[in-house]
């Protein structure tokens, strides 16, 4: 079974209204998480932050293709998809400075969220646990012979662990309805892929029985075309899809990292393949007024902080209320989607 370089012509299934909306998932993830380093450095954000600037493609575009009732489990650099499903960036912005009317209302961690409404399934920091717990998920619908799919996003560090192995292994015997996006942004922490691995990860996939695509991670087009056509297969019973995108994390491994371990000819090279300015390029051609769209985002974001400025924190006596499951659990329910995806 070879690895397949993915098709990027999503012309015939993105509308003009889809591609600007691309754009904009895009430019709201950048946006929230310059103005949420801004707060961190004022001391308003706890913790450390983690972002995922140059890398927006990735979520933006697997999540746009998914349908309102296929789950995804969302990592700290796959901000876009949160906004694809529906999370406000008030409730964002608020989450991140442990307010009250933050995603998880003050508890967990500042990027550690999921909205199961929407369905987001929280995430957890030991990457790639997730890729578990989507694989868990497609076995529940396989088992319940439901037309639905499950998503996850996950590192090239990640694919070194033992959870990647035992998750495609899996899904690949089960063949379920499951797409794996391995977020290849060049570095797992301050380890380039050149001393991670002797094989592209890509090449996994074919050893566990499924297809393994190479796309560009940055035109989130392509993405998009990737995952819609990895979910078709996934709905028709054909099982799992692995999809690799080419990327490169801009910023630092999180707030406290300076990077210096990544050469500047490398970064240089990176910023002329940015995807937002690709997708602006695109729009231009087709006559979309791109600052007007830059400005509605821009003013979105200044009301979702002064929004979310004025939460007030939460009440310490309600710490434990809606941790742990009370009644009986939702997670994989029909809730529906409010955004413009796959239908």
């Amino acid at each position: 079974m070879a690895t397949e370089t993915a098709r990027s012509d999503a012309t015939g299934h993105l509308t003009r209204d889809d591609r600007v909306g691309l754009l904009r998932y895009m430019l709201l993830m950048r946006g929230i998480e310059e103005r949420a380093m801004t707060l961190y450095r004022q001391g308003k954000v706890p913790g450390s932050f983690y972002d995922g600037f140059g890398q927006e493609a990735v979520s933006a575009g697997a999540a746009f293709a998914m349908g309102p009732k296929d789950r995804l489990c969302v990592l700290h650099r796959d901000l876009a998809a949160h906004l694809v499903r529906g999370v406000t960036p008030t409730r964002i912005l608020g989450q991140y400075m442990g307010r009250a009317g933050g995603v998880t209302g003050g508890r967990d961690g500042n990027v550690h969220f999921g909205d199961w409404q929407l369905g987001c399934v929280g995430m957890v920091s030991m990457l790639p646990d997730m890729m578990l717990v989507a694989t868990g998920m497609a076995m529940a619908f396989k088992l319940r012979h439901e037309q639905r799919c499950a998503l996850t996003w996950f590192g090239d560090g990640s694919t070194s662990r033992g959870d990647f192995h035992e998750a495609m292994n899996w899904a690949g015997v089960q063949k379920l309805p499951v797409i794996f996006v391995l977020e290849n942004n060049q570095f797992a922490y301050s380890t380039p892929l050149e001393a991670q691995f002797a094989v592209d990860p890509v090449h996994r996939a074919e050893s566990y029985g499924f297809p393994g695509w190479s796309v560009d991670g940055n035109d989130v087009e392509a993405v998009f075309e990737a995952t819609r056509e990895a979910r078709e297969r996934a709905l028709a019973g054909e099982g799992p899809t692995l999809i690799a995108c080419e990327t490169m994390r801009m910023h630092g491994h999180a707030a406290h990292d300076d990077m210096k371990y990544v050469d500047k000819e490398r970064l240089e090279e990176w910023r002329r393949k940015d995807p937002i300015e690709r997708q602006e390029r695109v729009l231009e051609g087709l006559g979309v007024d791109v600052a007007a769209v830059r400005a509605e985002v821009a003013a979105a974001i200044e009301a979702g902080v002064e929004e979310a400025l004025a939460m007030p924190m939460p009440d310490g006596a309600t710490a434990t209320a809606g941790v742990f499951c009370e009644g009986e659990a939702n997670v994989l329910g029909d809730g529906q989607a409010p955004w413009s995806g796959v239908s």
